[in-house]
């Protein structure tokens, strides 16, 4: 009898190592498979320094905080309560796996003495917060259902499973210790609970022993199952999500990659193979949980873009052709027999048809969306990259994108006025130009608003004389300044962006500029992040930052009495202070791209007048909703859903603000046309930052 039961331990032991190898080989197929289709990309020039020891720490820096402790999860209270807990009850639950197999099956003794009793009851606790994520999942899904999420059966089975698998484990635990009167229960209290349930039940010894047989091969079925299948489903994200954390962008946030003009046969993508392997390799961290898409000022205003679509579609797509682009040959006369056939193959085209052309142009190019993403998957890129191919490949573009264009580059200004004009605002204001000679301090980059916009030559007018308050040695440009080329760059145009910064960087180097101030936050931004990829080097600051600056230097006075109001409703009371009720809108190339929050804030909370109340708006900081501006959609209509711009005023309004103050002449063209549109000019008073200071001046 003891030989047939010695066998049939042998037996099972085989069997189980058998079954587990087997396990690991279709895991092991599994992320293989997936490692084949990110080889589909071509390569990432980003990642030729990766291995530099200052990136790494910053690398692993991020998974620290936004891996294990979760940081970006919790800006949304619920999901992130819900993803901790499941995430940390596997994380031990695993960790607990390995050691209990360790002790079992390799002889390595561990489980003795403190040391068993501590473990046995942090399994205990982190089994049930595991629980307590599952079921808050569960709810969520298919209870409160939030728009932002979608439900296929991957999601059913990874829930309903893991539920199982949790439960039968602690019904195991309670087997085991009803049916052997453990004496360290008081360690395992929910294993003691399912115990004394049983007994309570009226189990018996030789029921519990068969119930323990038939629950633990379940459990190990179950649980090893589903190693199996990570590779094949939703819950790789375990995996790939920490990854792309460590692999995330560093330095300034949404730069855009520079095209190599002069060496490329093609610009941009049309085919999945020509997004990069890092690019692919996001469509499999995303975990479809909709932030992104809970935050895009294009979803929510009604059109049909939404950034996690654009993941989940670009995922489908590449496991559509990925395949065949696998198994063609590389070179020789086989890869171009297999490219004809590819081509000649029916396929969906990917841009056109398995992404819509109004798609693609519908985003603003905010980073709502990558701000929002707690795995940092870049959706901005791959837009700006499909653009790219539509305006230098295709040149299929809306008719408003053509007239941009052609009005950048005869005119060096996006509203097509005359180049010659640029320096008019400031005939009578005495601003030092560059060419007369004269060393400045600061180079003023008044941009193309400030330069021609009628709105906003109030602004750059109200920043010279906050300059001259302060005694700084400034000057213009004037006609040698051309558009910084934002527009042309987030429209896809790269050909003419790197013409214009290169012209740029060239006459800013030849004045010898060490220091340049912009009242624009897209000039800002593409001034200090991307000219830099053509050579600059010199200092670039937004003028929020300049004037804290100067105020700190105690160089500005905003207690006097006697400083000019801004032009248009009174938007100060008569002794040139901030009154009543003011809110801040934030500029998101200013914000989420350059991260200048405090700044703003401090300046106009500054210069309210007693009694005036700084309010924020529901959407503020990085949750910041966008005027609708970004992204080149300045010069387009929105031909679909609610208008952008008239949804940022209502979120004004609800604030009960009488006046905005904003700090990018886009915004200010964005809220005048809102607020024009909701009949409100009589009610809500728009300024800028430079504004604000300059109605604060002490009079002279």
């Amino acid at each position: 009898m003891a030989t047939r039961e010695l066998y049939w331990n042998i037996a099972g032991h085989v069997f189980m190592y058998a079954f587990v190898v087997v396990f690991i080989a279709i895991f092991a197929y599994g992320v293989y498979r997936r490692y084949r289709m990110w080889r589909v990309g071509r390569p990432d020039e980003r990642f030729r320094d990766f291995w530099r020891w200052r990136t790494l720490w910053q690398r692993k820096k991020t998974v620290l905080v936004d891996g294990l402790a979760q940081v970006r999860f919790f800006r949304d209270a619920y999901p992130g309560i819900m993803h901790f807990a499941m995430f940390w009850g596997f994380i031990v639950l695993f960790a607990g796996t390995v050691v209990v197999a360790g002790q079992a099956d390799l002889g390595i003794r561990m489980l003795f003495g403190t040391f068993y009793l501590i473990f046995s009851i942090t399994l205990d606790l982190f089994g049930v917060l595991a629980i307590i994520g599952i079921l808050m999942a569960i709810w969520r899904r298919y209870v409160t259902r939030p728009s932002r999420l979608d439900n296929n059966w991957d999601d059913a089975v990874i829930l309903w499973g893991l539920l199982a698998v949790l439960i039968t484990g602690y019904l195991l635990q309670g087997l085991r210790i009803a049916a052997t009167n453990d004496p360290w229960v008081a360690w395992e209290p929910v294993g003691n609970l399912v115990a004394r349930l049983m007994l309570a039940a009226g189990a018996t010894i030789g029921g519990m022993e068969l119930w323990h047989r038939i629950f633990w091969w379940f459990h190990m079925f179950a649980g090893a199952g589903f190693v199996a299948y990570l590779p094949y489903s939703k819950l790789f994200h375990m995996f790939a999500s920490p990854a792309n954390q460590f692999l995330r962008t560093l330095g300034p946030a949404g730069v855009l990659s520079k095209v190599d003009i002069e060496n490329s046969e093609s610009f941009g993508v049309s085919k999945v193979e020509e997004f990069t392997w890092k690019q692919l390799f996001e469509t499999d961290a995303c975990t479809r949980c909709g932030r992104c898409q809970d935050y895009c000022p294009a979803n929510l205003s009604g059109k049909h873009l939404s950034p996690k679509a654009l993941i989940q579609d670009l995922k489908t797509h590449l496991w559509e052709v990925g395949p065949a682009l696998v198994r063609r040959p590389q070179t020789g006369a086989a890869a171009e027999a297999a490219a004809t056939a590819t081509k000649a193959t029916p396929c969906k085209a990917m841009v056109g048809e398995v992404f819509k052309d109004d798609d693609i142009w519908a985003c603003t190019t905010c980073r709502a969306c990558d701000e929002q993403c707690p795995v940092y998957v870049e959706h901005v890129d791959m837009i700006v990259d499909m653009r790219r191919y539509l305006a230098l490949m295709e040149m299929r573009f809306p008719p408003e994108v053509d007239r941009a264009f052609r009005n950048i580059q005869n005119q060096s200004n996006p509203w097509g006025l005359g180049a010659g004009y640029r320096a008019d605002w400031a005939a009578d204001l005495g601003v030092k130009k560059l060419s007369d000679g004269e060393p400045v301090d600061v180079l003023y980059w008044v941009g193309c608003a400030g330069a021609y916009d009628d709105r906003n030559k109030k602004v750059a007018t109200a920043f010279v004389k906050v300059l001259q308050a302060a005694g700084v040695n400034f000057g213009i440009l004037g006609t040698e300044e051309k558009c910084c080329g934002d527009t042309a760059r987030r429209l896809g145009n790269e050909y003419l962006f790197q013409m214009l910064a290169q012209e740029n960087v060239e006459v800013i180097k030849g004045h010898g500029v060490k220091k340049v101030v912009t009242t624009c936050p897209h000039c800002f931004n593409t001034l200090k992040n991307e000219y830099p990829q053509f050579g600059a080097d010199f200092e670039v600051v937004h003028h929020s930052e300049f004037i804290a600056q100067l105020l700190a230097q105690g160089k500005l006075d905003l207690n006097g009495q006697g400083g000019q109001a801004a032009d248009g409703p009174g938007a100060a009371d008569g002794q040139g202070k901030l009154s009543g009720t003011v809110t801040y809108h934030d500029s998101c190339y200013l914000g989420r791209y350059n991260d200048v929050y405090a700044q703003p804030r401090e300046i106009v909370k500054g210069a309210l007048a007693d009694g005036g109340k700084f309010v924020e708006m529901d959407r503020n900081h990085g949750k910041s909703f966008c005027c609708g501006a970004g992204g080149g959609r300045m010069w387009l209509e929105e031909s679909h859903g609610k208008r952008i711009n008239e949804m940022r005023v209502d979120q004004a309004v609800e604030t009960k603000a009488e006046t905005v103050v904003t700090a990018c002449p886009f915004c200010m063209t964005m809220f005048t046309d809102g607020v024009k549109a909701k009949e409100l000019t009589e009610k809500v008073k728009l300024m800028d930052l430079a504004e604000v200071v300059a109605g604060r001046l002490k009079a002279e």
